[in-house]
């Protein structure tokens, strides 16, 4: 009887500290006595029931490879949860291939993949998901990131700090567009450590407060406008990709034919948002006779295949060596989590929402005090420029329009800057606060 391996496969987009969690899961196996087969382009070929897409993984070949960034066993977005039979073909494969135990690395996608395949299996196979996407958008215990997140934060930061400088130089704008295709975190922690001039993240927007183009350009023509009014042609803005997935299928359409990949995600690559919200600030911007330079600028495939900084190199081998250790004792169907020093298992079935069947997402919390001091930090139109008349003044003469035509103009937009808080300290939320308003008012 052939001995039972284990394997290891990655899916989704890379993430700096892949190779550091495929080393240290493999060492941690070599050590236990199991032979560790990579799985080359993660469900692809398994899906196909094509066994000959594998590499042996031993501790001589990935004992540097978690210095390096990308995957040594490559990656896919393939996708086995779309047909029933996808599903039978990759547990038959791993069962073909001796293996009975698995460690997938990825993304809300991939982990969802590792539930079904785990489900599918039925016993025959036990499953340990590692959770990486530089969206941070798993949604893991509290202040705690996926991990690739703090190094394409790190990388991103520079990037928009040389931006900065040749903003300022040359006196223009540079609209950076990040990846984060649900959450804004990956934007609001470039912008927020950078201290970009905006950063607009797609959590501000909500049913009551829905998004739209035309609102989205009066927020940054109103940041421009602002910004100009004390003298400074020039700034950075940051905007989250997954903004384009919180507009209405109106605007969507007007934008470009919109193309989705196997998870049923729009293929935001493909639309070029920048240039598009570039153009469309220009026009808005001319209405009122003012000429902007203005850059776009994605920034994401820069940051997926770095070298992980030490961080994300040291937090990824606990990963590993928690994967493999958790699998090898007999644990099944979880997902890997460090929290407080301690592993942590966090099995599907309490992770996976009910309404989807897949892993909850983590938004940005834009009520903690952690995105109001980013906030504050903005250029922005507030609710208290409106109410200053020589700040409406001010911006009224540099857009050349009179006070009650620019406040009618952009009033919509403006931001509540003040911030409230209980008795104990905790800081009110939206609706705790219009209440509060209405109460004044009413008194």
């Amino acid at each position: 009887m052939n001995p039972k391996k284990i394997g290891i496969l990655v899916g989704g987009g890379p993430a700096p500290g892949i190779n550091s969690v495929i080393g240290a899961a493999t060492i941690r196996s070599a050590l236990h006595g199991s032979e560790v087969v990579g799985i080359l382009d993660g469900f692809k070929w398994l899906m196909q029931g094509d066994v000959s897409h594998t590499k042996e993984l031993t501790i001589e070949n990935v004992s540097r490879i978690h210095f390096r960034g990308g995957s040594h066993i490559g990656i896919s977005r393939e996708n086995p949860t779309k047909n029933p039979n996808d599903l039978e073909k990759v547990v038959s494969s791993l069962l073909r291939l001796n293996i009975d135990k698995l460690i997938t690395i990825g993304g809300d996608d991939t982990a969802y993949s590792a539930h079904r395949v785990e489900q599918i299996a039925d016993g025959r196979i036990r499953v340990v998901h590692v959770p990486k996407t530089i969206d941070n958008d798993l949604d893991l215990p509290h202040g705690i990131c996926t991990f690739g997140f703090q190094t394409a934060r790190h990388i991103g930061v520079d990037i928009v700090k040389n931006l900065m400088v040749d903003a300022k130089t040359t006196s223009r704008w540079y609209f950076v567009i990040t990846m984060g295709r649900k959450a804004g975190h990956l934007a609001l922690g470039i912008g927020k450590a950078a201290g970009a001039t905006l950063t607009i993240v797609p959590e501000e927007f909500d049913d009551k407060n829905k998004l739209t183009m035309d609102k989205l350009v009066d927020i940054t023509v109103g940041a421009i406008i602002k910004r100009l009014s004390y003298d400074r042609p020039d700034g950075v803005g940051i905007f989250a990709e997954g903004l384009v997935e919180h507009m209405s299928e109106e605007d969507l359409k007007s934008l470009v034919s919109v193309e989705r990949d196997a998870h049923d995600n729009i293929r935001i690559a493909e639309i070029n948002f920048g240039e598009i919200l570039k153009e469309k600030v220009q026009q808005r911007l001319a209405s009122f006779n003012i000429k902007a330079t203005v850059v776009a600028k994605n920034i994401g495939y820069e940051l997926r295949c770095a070298d992980p900084i030490p961080f994300d190199m040291e937090y990824t081998r606990d990963l590993g060596y928690c994967a493999a250790k958790f699998v090898h004792e007999g644990g099944n169907a979880a997902m890997v989590s460090i929290q407080e020093g301690q592993f942590v298992p966090l099995y599907f079935n309490d992770i996976m929402d009910p309404k989807t069947g897949r892993t909850r997402v983590r938004m940005v919390d834009i009520n903690s005090e952690s995105y109001h001091i980013a906030s504050r930090y903005m250029i922005r139109l507030s609710d208290t420029d409106f109410d200053d008349p020589n700040e409406l003044a001010k911006y009224a003469a540099t857009a050349g329009i009179s006070m009650e035509e620019f406040e009618a103009k952009f009033r919509y937009i403006a931001r509540n800057n003040k911030v409230n808080y209980h008795a104990n300290g905790e800081l009110m939320d939206q609706d705790e606060k219009a209440a509060k308003k209405s109460k004044a008012k009413n008194a």
